[in-house]
């Protein structure tokens, strides 16, 4: 058997035993429906959630909210990553800072953000961009500081402009280590919007999950759920393709 097949096939076992396994137990040990449903009563809850409207207009804003922030926390990432390995002064006034932010929680601060930019979209997009912001920041820093001098020197030689260095030498040179952090971002990015609608929203996935919970629909809350986890899946895999294709030359495309 091929390793392509066995990629495909083993998470495939792995995931119908757990299901089996989890119906066993639940039938087994009499498990109430309003503890742990069992997968069969989900997969049900499941289908007909999909077939309603109201389901896909509560995804599209959480997509929305985690897409908005993922590419707000990346173009952010990038340019102040770029702008403190270029110029270290930068870097180190601003460091007292970083580290403070690093240190906070960022989820503590969800009740600021909803309290500054109130209980619709831009409040979740924010939280969203805060907790994507430092994985894409941190690698970039790093990314734009380990460009190898010799070829800084090649670029030096050939009287390069600012412009074709950065394009030609920092970009591709950079690019997979930042896009390995996005991948960390976008799944942080999702979190963040959940968070949001947690607190203070009143549509996406997150206050679908919530009105479940209220109404004690425990097969329909798990299924939201799925869905949360096939979202976020999906958009972990397009960034995952996306850095295989901008660096398949990359030893880290490798073992991706």
């Amino acid at each position: 058997m091929s390793e392509r097949t066995l990629k495909i096939a083993l998470p495939a076992i792995s995931v119908c035993l757990f299901l089996v396994g989890w119906s066993f137990y639940v039938r087994t040990a009499e498990v109430s429906a309003f503890v742990l449903p069992p997968p069969e009563a989900i997969l049900v809850a499941l289908i007909e959630m999909v077939q309603t409207r109201e389901l896909w207009d509560h995804a599209l804003v959480t997509v929305t909210e985690a897409v908005s922030g993922f590419l707000i926390a990346v173009g952010l990432g990038i340019s102040l990553g770029f702008i403190m390995a270029r110029v270290p002064p930068v870097e180190w006034a601003a460091k007292p800072f970083i580290v403070l932010l690093q240190l906070i929680p960022k989820i503590a601060l969800a009740p600021l953000f909803i309290l500054w930019f109130g209980f619709g979209l831009e409040s979740k997009i924010v939280i969203a961009a805060a907790l994507a912001f430092f994985p894409v920041f941190s690698n970039a820093l790093q990314a734009f500081k380990s460009v190898e001098p010799g070829d800084k020197d090649v670029f030096t030689i050939l009287q390069a402009n600012p412009v074709q260095r950065f394009y030609l030498l920092d970009v591709p040179s950079a690019l997979p280590v930042i896009l390995t952090g996005t991948e960390v971002a976008v799944v942080l990015a999702m979190i963040g919007a959940i968070v949001g609608e947690f607190i203070g929203g009143n549509e996406g996935l997150g206050y679908l999950a919530v009105a479940h919970l209220q109404n004690l629909a425990v097969p329909e809350l798990f299924a939201v759920i799925v869905i949360l986890a096939m979202v976020g899946l999906l958009l972990y895999t397009l960034i995952g393709r996306l850095r295989q294709s901008f660096s398949a030359w990359h030893v880290s495309s490798e073992t991706a």
